[in-house]
């Protein structure tokens, strides 16, 4: 039986559209990503790159390298935007997909950056990128996806771009300290009577200067141990003068004379003093060990998000080095004013984010807070009541009553249905499972390229409907 098909030929010559507009079908994400990059404010980024007039006259480009000419803002912006929509932050990727990928090649506007290009400019920019997220969130403001009815907070681990295997105890850098600085001093006493053997061998004008291989690894891991012990010292210090254990000149002050009142019987070790767990990580030490999603432990970041119930819109983010939550509520607030010009009339947060002084700052805003005190097991459900509020219950008795009410329940059980799906979309649908950048003021400006990101990318459906 015969078989009719369409005819080909991979020889045959073809123009593409004159117009990129035309490459792509009407409406697709990377003509939106070109569309909200033009009207996006870019000024701190193209002031780098002005020529101003010398003090002999002549034209020099002020803050910029010398050679070819640099990519424009808006191009190098939208490109890296699109690509963190897409899941695809490694620069090295971006510059393949700017050769191969039509949605990338309109979006670079068909040039193709080096990779050392686009990770440049990241790096360079990468404050004025993480002003783009405010930006954002106005325009999403704008169309109507932001009510500020009800928001949701919650953090979300991340690994960062270190391994486990790179940390190491208080504990473990004193032993370590002390067996490198016994290394260092046996070497170097065998260096010199090897010098002393040689000199006599063949005479004083032998140089004999050079450092064993052995000798120069102990000596620079013994430098990098001690300045992690000293870092963990300071950060220790810094908790005990915050926590009122420690006076002006770093003297322990008695339990009850304090700032703060102890409970507990005496501290296992000195106030100030690190604990023998402590740990630090070479490859970054601002991260921390922290417990994942999965259970296991691993060197991470604490990512937090809040999330308008309307449209699932981030209204405030922030990437941090603590491992619990407790401590989040009020900046979050205050990012959220700054943000969106105005407070949330609702608030909710898991037990991570309870304490009696974080629910009385709602209150003292007049947010309506919903934050659980307890953790509960996951399907289980609080026994509903009734009826007024007995007299003699302590504070978080009444906070528990909220929340075991009709409409504390409800208002509590949407939590989960307005914030975990955004951790779900950025961290399973688009592949954020590890950081690019080291150090916790560039993994913030990178979490807050994602949360940017995720926000273009519900402005983009809502319009497209």
């Amino acid at each position: 039986m015969s078989q009719t098909f369409k005819a080909y030929s991979r020889d045959q010559m073809f123009l593409l559209p004159p117009s990129m507009r035309e490459w792509l079908p009407q409406g697709d994400l990377a003509y939106f990503i070109i569309d909200v990059v033009d009207s996006l404010d870019l000024s701190g980024m193209v002031r780098r790159y002005e020529v101003v007039e010398g003090a002999d006259g002549r034209a020099v480009r002020a803050k910029a390298s010398s050679g070819q000419p640099p990519f424009h803002p808006k191009v190098m912006t939208a490109l890296l935007l699109y690509a963190y929509c897409n899941g695809a932050p490694s620069s090295r990727r971006i510059a393949r997909l700017c050769e191969r990928d039509i949605g990338y090649r309109v979006v670079s506007a068909d040039q193709q950056p080096n990779f050392r290009t686009i990770s440049e400019f990241r790096r360079i920019h990468l404050k004025a990128l993480k002003g783009l997220f405010v930006q954002a969130l106005r325009l999403a403001q704008k169309a109507g996806l932001v009510k500020m009815g009800h928001v949701a907070l919650d953090g979300t681990k991340i690994k960062a771009n270190a391994s486990k295997r790179k940390a190491m105890s208080y504990a473990r850098m004193c032993e370590r300290e002390a067996e490198y600085a016994r290394q260092v001093e046996d070497l170097l006493k065998r260096a010199q009577e090897t010098d002393e053997a040689e000199d006599r061998e063949y005479g004083p004008l032998v140089r004999g200067d050079e450092l064993p291989e052995e000798l120069r690894f102990r000596e620079k891991r013994l430098a990098r141990i001690r300045e992690a012990k000293r870092a963990l010292e300071e950060e220790a210090k810094g908790k005990a003068r915050a926590e009122g254990a420690l006076d002006g000149k770093d003297q322990p002050i008695p339990p009850g004379r304090g700032k703060f009142t102890r409970r507990g019987g005496p501290p296992k070790t000195p106030p100030g003093t690190p604990g023998p767990k402590d740990q630090r990580n070479f490859t970054d030490p601002e991260s921390r060990i922290m417990k994942m999603g999965n259970g296991s432990f691993d060197q991470a970041y604490n990512c937090q998000a809040a999330v308008d119930a309307e449209a699932q819109i981030i209204v405030a983010c922030e990437a941090i080095r603590a491992a619990n939550d407790k401590q989040q509520i009020e900046p979050m607030v205050e990012k959220i004013r700054g943000n969106a010009r105005r407070q949330p009339k609702r608030t909710s947060a898991d037990s991570g984010f309870y304490s009696e002084a974080n629910v009385r700052y709602l209150r003292k805003k007049r947010i309506d807070d919903y934050v659980c005190p307890d953790r509960l097991k996951h399907g289980a459900t609080p026994p509903l009541v009734r009826g007024r509020i007995p007299d003699k219950l302590s504070f978080i008795d009444r906070v528990r009553r909220k929340l075991m009410t009709k409409k504390g329940r409800m208002v509590y059980a949407l939590r989960k249905q307005i914030v975990e799906p955004v951790f779900g979309q950025i961290k399973q649908a688009r592949g954020l499972r590890q950081f690019l950048l080291r150090g916790c003021e560039k993994v913030d400006a990178e979490w807050s390229l994602w949360c940017t990101t995720h926000n273009l990318l519900k402005l983009w459906v809502a319009q497209s409907g």
